[in-house]
């Protein structure tokens, strides 16, 4: 036995396998295992379909931002064609002349 193994076995050593409780200590290891290996099967499952319902919110929400920047962008070139308050003009030969004011209706 090498010092690491008396560290990690403690002051008791090896355990002896004269013990008639062996195998049914062995067995009811194995079948803790395995109900352990199954809560985490469940539990990764759980898991995963979680974060598939997240990805599926987030594409919503990304989708929805994109058309409400899409539908801002377009409400903004409306609002600068239809100001009427604010004209273009030029002085040419000493007069004024005012580009894009044109009266509705003539």
């Amino acid at each position: 036995m090498s010092p690491s193994d008396r560290i990690a076995l403690g002051p008791q050593g090896r355990r002896s396998s004269g013990n008639l409780f062996a195998p049914v200590l062995w067995l009811g290891g194995v079948i803790a295992t395995m109900v352990a290996m199954a809560v985490g099967a469940v539990l990764a499952v759980f898991a995963a379909a979680a974060v598939a319902v997240f990805a599926v919110f987030a594409a919503v929400l990304v989708f929805f931002a994109g058309l409400a920047l899409r539908a801002r962008r377009r409400m903004t070139v409306r609002n600068r064609r239809a100001d009427d308050g604010v004209i273009e003009a030029r002085k040419v030969n000493g007069a004024w002349v005012a580009y894009g004011w044109e009266r509705t209706g003539r």
